[in-house]
């Protein structure tokens, strides 16, 4: 079996972000700390996944979970020096997006 010639950090930097709905948060938390419904309301993402990213991307320390003790209790996401480090990535990807990606209007619409 060949033998891979990317470098490994390269892949898991791939991997990880390629898995899906992980860039989407991401993106969503650049402009500013959110809580759990804000970030499923405006990407359209299951409870159950966007649970498992969160714990994923946290655990990989791209977020941070921060807990209020209110009532009722209030948890806030937001991203850490790494996972922010992300942006520029990000908006690279989404000024090439902006020209080169065509969006099929019925397709987006669901006709």
């Amino acid at each position: 079996m060949k033998q891979s010639i990317l470098c490994p950090k390269f892949e898991k930097a791939v991997s990880l972000l390629s898995q899906r709905w992980t860039a989407l948060v991401i993106y969503q938390m650049l402009e500013s700390p959110q809580r759990f419904g804000e970030i499923q309301a405006a990407i359209g993402i299951s409870g159950k996944v966007l649970s498992d990213r969160l714990k994923d991307m946290e655990q990989e320390e791209l977020i941070k979970r921060d807990v209020y003790p209110e009532t009722p209790v209030v948890i806030e996401y937001s991203l850490t020096e790494k996972g922010r480090s992300l942006e520029t990535v990000l908006r690279d990807i989404e000024n090439w997006s902006q020209d080169w990606i065509e969006i099929d209007r019925q397709s987006e619409t669901g006709s």
